[in-house]
């Protein structure tokens, strides 16, 4: 404990100010790791990945809601991960080869031959090869780790599986399905009587015989029309829920009555229609074991992060760095 309190010490002298070049230059420390810090430099950094990565996914309401939350986990995720790079290299893991094969797989599936070639291309993303190189080989690392300590000591039995599976079939039942063709009227520049006759025209047509597929290359409007009415197929919920409600009671070759939306009427006729199946368990073997692989794998990674902590000296100087 006295090392511990003589590194803090150092450290926070080293927060106070230091000289480089004539110039004082102040950086401070927002949390002791044992002997590793978090600076603000570093944080604010790591925010600003984090913030540019989730702008490029998520806009409105759905990036406020998951930025708050990843921002207020920022720091505790930092800590983790340096937790995790200080006990890889604790134990002496050598990724060397394994970051030579990647770099050299990185490079042909981006038909690259030199390293060259790969720096200029980062480069021209405003990324410094050896900085982005050592975030490769402290990921290669971490894997190393977990591989070492969690994933190899996870065993999934063949009867866990086949209980999962008897238990939870509605996870691997395949919803009904229908291939659909319609006549599309649409709401816009038409008054309902407009509207009604041109219902009963195509309906009299369709009545004498005429095809629906004839009858939407003339009458439909929307993409439909050039297809001849053809609208793809669709699984049970993705249908608005009229439509779906008149699909479910036709036969293959049957026609709906005039359906109203909010945007327009529709005449649908049912092409084909692939009934609700529960898949086999072989079929879905491998994804249960996964599943429960990966649940096994996230508690197992919660406990060993745990017990590295509660070995470790961490110190938070400032557990929010953004609020001036």
């Amino acid at each position: 404990m006295k090392k511990k309190a003589m590194i803090l010490m150092f450290l926070l002298i080293l927060k106070a100010v230091a000289f480089l070049g004539g110039e004082e230059v102040i950086e401070e420390i927002i949390a002791v790791v044992n002997e590793d810090i978090i600076t603000r430099s570093v944080y604010e950094e790591q925010h600003k990945l984090l913030y540019q990565m989730l702008r490029s996914q998520l806009e409105g309401e759905a990036f406020n809601t998951q930025y708050n939350m990843m921002k207020k986990s920022l720091l505790e995720s930092m800590i983790r991960e340096m937790l995790l790079l200080q006990e890889a290299r604790g134990k002496g893991f050598d990724v060397t080869e394994n970051l030579k094969i990647t770099i050299e797989n990185i490079k042909k599936e981006n038909n690259m031959e030199t390293d060259g070639q790969l720096k200029r291309e980062l480069e021209r993303q405003g990324i410094v090869f050896e900085t982005w190189k050592k975030q490769m080989e402290e990921d290669l690392l971490k894997r190393m780790l977990i591989f070492s300590e969690v994933d190899r000591k996870i065993v999934i039995e063949d009867s866990e599986i086949v209980n999962y599976y008897k238990l939870h079939p509605e996870e691997f039942t395949e919803p009904p399905e229908y291939k659909l063709r319609a006549i599309y009227l649409s709401l816009d520049g038409r008054s309902e009587d407009e509207l009604r006759l041109k219902r009963e025209e195509i309906s009299r047509k369709l009545s004498a015989g005429e095809e629906i597929a004839a009858l939407a290359a003339l009458y439909s409007e929307g993409p439909g029309k050039e297809s001849q009415g053809d609208l793809g197929r669709f699984k049970k919920g993705e249908l608005e829920r009229i439509l779906e409600q008149a699909v479910e009671k036709l036969n293959v070759g049957e026609v709906s009555p005039w359906l109203e939306t909010k945007n327009g009427w529709y005449l649908l006729r049912l092409e084909e229609k692939k009934e609700s199946r529960l898949k086999s368990f072989e079929e879905v073997k491998k994804d249960i074991e996964n599943k429960l692989f990966m649940e096994r794998k996230e508690k197992k990674i919660d406990e060993f992060l745990k017990k590295l902590k509660e070995k470790s000296y961490i110190k938070i100087l400032n557990p929010n760095p953004l609020d001036f």
